[in-house]
């Protein structure tokens, strides 16, 4: 027989052997690793949530810088006619891809006013010569030092619109849109139209200064 001090110690000892069992193990594996795998999901969401809010709120940075680039170069359009690579000046004060400039789409091109030169220290005027165009679905915005520019100069490009897909400009002539502006003259509004491959097209209308002609109702500045 077990004397009294050995029978508690036994007792005292047995719970001491008792331990989890492979299911409650398996149970709490795989309790755990929901919690890690909801865990994760949560945070994973978060992270592709602000890589794409920062992502759209540089797109919507970048299309904005263009359009104030844009709206600054036509409301300043100046009336006098450009020359390039040395050519003859043209008769016309507002010149597309037909013309001179080669683009793969539609393209612009033309003088305007307001390039700053404090105290004419620079060896230029305070004109300058403007061309946008696509190339490689890139709104671009290409500029000259000099207004006629002589044979071989390369313009300053810069880029200012990516994914790009089309590139299409119209002319407000006081009565209608117009894709062709064949006059020597300014018209009363200039719009350009973008598609972009995220947001579709965009279309922006802008007044041209010293044109001497308004719009009609329903043809607002921008749209």
């Amino acid at each position: 027989m077990l004397s009294a001090n050995e029978s508690n110690r036994q007792a005292f000892c047995k719970p001491c052997n008792k331990g989890f069992t492979l299911l409650e193990v398996l149970i709490a594996i795989a309790i755990f690793s929901l919690i890690s795998l909801a865990s994760f999901t949560i945070f994973d969401s978060v992270l592709k949530g602000d890589a794409s809010a920062k992502k759209q709120s540089e797109r919507q940075n970048e299309l904005q810088r263009a359009f104030i680039l844009i709206e600054r170069d036509l409301t300043q359009i100046a009336r006098r006619s450009m020359r390039l690579n040395g050519e003859a000046p043209s008769e016309r004060l507002i010149q597309s891809a037909s013309d001179s400039f080669s683009s793969q789409e539609q393209a612009i091109a033309f003088v305007r006013h307001g390039w700053t030169n404090p105290g004419l220290l620079l060896p230029r005027s305070d004109m300058q010569a403007v061309a946008y165009r696509l190339t490689d679905e890139t709104l671009q915005r290409l500029h000259y030092n000099f207004v006629d520019s002589v044979v071989g100069e390369e313009p300053k490009v810069r880029p200012l619109i990516s994914d790009v897909t089309e590139l299409n400009f119209e002319y407000y002539d006081g009565k209608k849109w117009q894709e062709i502006w064949p006059s020597n003259t300014l018209p009363s509004a200039i719009a350009i139209e973008v598609n972009t491959k995220d947001y579709g097209v965009i279309r922006r209308q802008f007044l041209v200064a010293g044109s001497g002609e308004s719009l009609s109702k329903g043809a607002g500045a921008s749209r």
